[in-house]
């Protein structure tokens, strides 16, 4: 049963390990107003660490649900300067941005897809130059969740409220790694270094692609681009401070090459997108590109996805988790892409993160390009891993080394 100095110390860990705020560092949290007496908690660790303000952007997807469906397409896609403007000055003033998730999965499931799509299309255009900010790592950012009765409802569909509610907590701490009795920074440290040795292993073999097979009939090979760059755990920002994104963390990451992939992939779990629930999926790749693709429910909502934008049909991003991994071995279904991408390898559709190329959080979008990297103003995670997947890394000269056997690394 998760206590309240359960939720004081993962309230400690997302600011001092999460976003690792600093003296005289601004800071922004984004919570649910169901969850306000939580960030209060939040909010008061942070000036204790030395934050020198905080912003708390407030959420509420009832709201949202009313503004999709009584707003017209020209009203919601008509974003104010105001909201380039005060994201430019939490830029100018280097701030730390720190998420709170605990929203119900498939909350906007009635909202008009065209209209989701709209906005969000028009609203990265808005801000398409702020994105480098957390993209290349410029500024900390992180994200963490706490459980909801909502939410709860969801995952334990068979169970009593309370209990559901309980459960989910339990869960939910236990992969964060917060417990009563222990010290989660000190754990947080030993398991960063794991995933940092694995992703140097990987990045020391510099494969030209991975081969992903499974049971479920996926048969697809990514290439990866030249000089890339294998991430886990953590990221240091350009000042030198190391944060942890996401919380919890089991994956470690690279960037292939846009149009380096093909084959088939069949979706392991259900993907949580615009607020719909998608499942049963599975996306066909030719030099790259999704040439087609099917869903049991919530097809158009995967449309969506992939017609994005010119970008969102190309992947960004593929990620290596062992099926032991934790939140694998818990059995939930989390219905949330934080929690859910933890529990198996996954791949991203849309931009690239430029810190898995060598150098290359200090090139141009253009710069990126030419070394084949995607570009688009989406990034979203599927997952795809197995019990019996199976990874071959394929060397320059053809070489092939086993990296996955039945779901874990075989070093």
């Amino acid at each position: 049963m998760v206590t309240k100095n359960m939720y004081e110390k993962i309230a400690e860990l997302a600011v001092r390990r999460g976003v690792n705020i600093q003296k005289g560092q601004p800071l922004v949290l984004r919570a649910s107003i169901r969850d306000a007496e939580f960030a209060h908690m939040v909010v008061r660790k942070a000036y204790e660490a030395g934050a020198s303000s905080v912003t708390v952007n407030w959420q509420d997807v009832e709201l949202t649900k009313m503004n999709y469906e009584f707003q017209s397409i020209e009203t919601l896609t008509d974003i104010p300067d105001w909201m380039y403007d005060r994201t430019k000055n939490e830029h100018d003033k280097g701030a730390a941005y720190l998420a709170i998730s605990s929203e119900k999965p498939g909350g906007l499931k009635d909202a008009d897809p065209k209209k989701v799509a709209a906005f969000q299309q028009a609203y990265y255009r808005k801000v398409a130059d702020l994105q480098a900010y957390t993209m290349n790592n410029i500024g900390q950012w992180s994200i963490f969740g706490i459980p909801s009765v909502e939410w709860a409802k969801v995952v334990f569909p068979d169970l009593p409220e309370e209990e559901a509610f309980e459960k989910l907590g339990d869960a939910i701490f236990a992969v964060t790694r917060v417990t009563e009795d222990n010290d989660p920074v000190k754990e947080w440290e030993e398991h960063d270094a794991e995933l940092i040795r694995h992703a140097k292993q990987l990045t020391d073999y510099q494969f030209k692609a991975l081969h992903f097979t499974s049971e479920l009939g996926t048969d697809v090979t990514v290439e990866l681009v030249k000089d890339h760059i294998w991430m886990g755990g953590g990221c240091y920002t350009p000042k030198g401070v190391y944060f942890d994104p996401n919380m919890p963390t089991e994956e470690i990451f690279c960037m292939p090459l846009k149009t380096g992939t093909n084959g088939i992939v069949y979706a392991s779990k259900p993907l949580s997108y615009q607020g719909k629930v998608i499942e049963d999926f599975w996306f066909r790749f030719e030099n790259g590109k999704v040439v087609d693709f099917d869903a049991k429910k919530e097809k158009d909502a995967l449309r969506a996805l992939v017609e994005f934008d010119e970008g969102s049909c190309y992947l960004g991003e593929v990620a290596l988790v062992p099926y032991d991994s934790p939140i694998s071995q818990s059995g939930i279904l989390f219905f949330n892409t934080l929690y859910d991408e933890n529990a198996a390898c996954h791949l991203a559709l849309g931009r690239p993160y430029p810190e898995n190329l060598k150098g290359g959080t200090e090139m141009t979008q253009e710069e990126l390009i030419a070394h084949g990297a995607n570009a688009s103003m989406e990034h979203e995670d599927f997952m795809f891993g197995t019990k019996e997947m199976n990874i071959d890394g394929i060397c320059e000269d053809g070489t092939v080394i086993p990296v996955f056997r039945h779901g874990n690394f075989v070093f």
